[in-house]
C-alpha cells in the first residue's frame, strides 16, 4: 500500500507539470492567432496563469464552502460528527480541521483547504442520516486522509490551473472570432495552417485539462481510501459506506462541476461522457480495493 501511495504522489507531480505544458502550448498557439513573439507570449501566458493559480490557491477553499452551502458547526451543534472528526484528528496527529454541515439529503462529504493547518471537512445531513457510526467514521477518515496526504492542496492547485486553461481559451477564441486575431494575422502575414492549428489547440486544451483533472482526482480518491483504512484499521466500514452511497446516492441540490472532484462521491448527474471525465473512480472498484486492503490487516 505504501508503494501505491508513493506512486500516486509521483503521478500528481507529473500531472501538474503536464498542466503547465498545456498552458504553455496555449500561449504558443496564441502567438499565431494574435500576433507577437511566440516565446514572449508563451512565457507571459504561463506567468499569468501561475499568478491566477496562486490567488485561487488562497481563495478557492472559501469559495467551495460557500458554493456548497456549508455552515460551520461546533461540538454542541452535532456532537456525533464533531467527535468523530476530533477523534480522527487525535489519532492521525493532524490539527483539528473546521467542521461544516451541508443541508442536503444527498449523502456526501468533502474536505478542502490548502494544508492541514487550514483545513475543513464537511458532511451533508443526508450522509449523517444514512450511515451508522462506524461507516461515518470511515467516511470522515477518508476525508481526513485527503488532509493528511495534502490532496486538498493538490485540489486547489489543479482547480486553479483548470480554470486558467478555460479562461485563456475562452478569451482567445472570443478575440479570434470577433476579428481581433484576423486583423493581427493579416498584418503579420500569418500562416493559415498555423492559425488552424492554433484554433484547434484552443478548443482541445480545455478538454484535455478536464480529462487530466479527472485522472488526478480518481488517483487521490484511491489514496484517501487507503489512508483512511490505515487510520481506522476497519476498511470494511468504509466499504459498507460506499455501498450505501452507490445504492442511495443522488445528485446534490447545489451542483457545481468545478468542485465535483472534492466530494467522496460524484455529486453531479452522470452524463454521456461520464466515464472519461468523471472525477471519481467507480464505487465498485473502490469497494473491491478496500476488500483487498482488509485482507492484509
Amino acid at each position: 500500500m505504501y508503494r501505491a501511495i508513493a506512486k500516486n504522489k509521483r503521478n500528481t507531480v507529473f500531472i501538474i507539470i503536464l498542466f503547465v505544458i498545456i498552458i504553455g502550448f496555449l500561449g504558443f498557439a496564441l502567438s499565431f492567432l494574435m500576433g507577437g513573439d511566440p516565446l514572449t507570449v508563451t512565457i507571459g501566458t504561463v506567468i499569468g496563469a501561475g499568478i491566477f493559480t496562486v490567488i485561487q490557491y488562497f481563495a478557492a477553499s472559501s469559495q467551495a464552502l460557500s458554493m456548497s452551502g456549508a455552515i460551520e458547526i461546533q461540538k454542541s451543534d452535532n456532537p456525533r460528527l464533531y467527535r468523530i472528526v476530533e477523534n480522527l484528528s487525535i489519532t492521525t496527529g493532524t490539527p483539528m480541521p473546521k467542521v461544516y454541515m451541508v443541508n442536503d439529503p444527498a449523502p456526501n462529504a468533502f474536505a478542502t483547504g490548502r494544508d492541514p493547518q487550514h483545513a475543513a471537512v464537511a458532511a451533508t445531513t443526508g450522509i449523517l442520516e444514512l450511515l451508522d457510526d462506524d461507516e461515518l467514521e470511515g467516511v470522515m477518515a477518508h476525508e481526513m486522509g485527503h488532509v493528511q496526504n495534502y490532496d486538498i492542496r493538490v485540489s486547489m492547485i489543479v482547480f486553479g490551473l483548470v480554470v486558467a486553461v478555460g479562461f485563456i481559451s475562452d478569451i482567445a477564441l472570443r478575440f479570434t472570432l470577433f476579428g481581433g486575431g484576423g486583423r493581427n494575422n493579416n498584418n503579420s502575414g500569418g500562416n493559415p495552417i498555423m492559425i488552424v492549428i492554433g484554433l484547434a489547440a484552443l478548443v482541445i486544451s480545455p478538454l484535455v485539462a478536464a480529462a487530466v483533472q479527472a485522472s488526478i482526482s480518481r488517483q487521490r480518491e484511491y489514496l484517501a481510501d487507503a489512508t483512511g483504512s490505515l487510520t481506522t484499521r476497519h476498511p470494511d466500514a468504509l466499504a459498507s459506506a460506499l455501498q450505501k452511497l452507490a445504492q442511495y446516492g443522488r445528485p446534490m441540490k447545489k451542483q457545481n462541476s468545478t468542485m465535483a472532484h472534492m466530494w467522496i462521491s460524484d455529486p453531479t448527474k452522470p452524463g454521456i461522457v461520464d466515464r472519461l471525465f468523471s472525477t471519481h473512480p467507480p464505487l465498485a472498484d473502490r469497494i473491491a480495493r478496500l476488500g483487498k486492503i482488509g485482507g492484509s490487516f
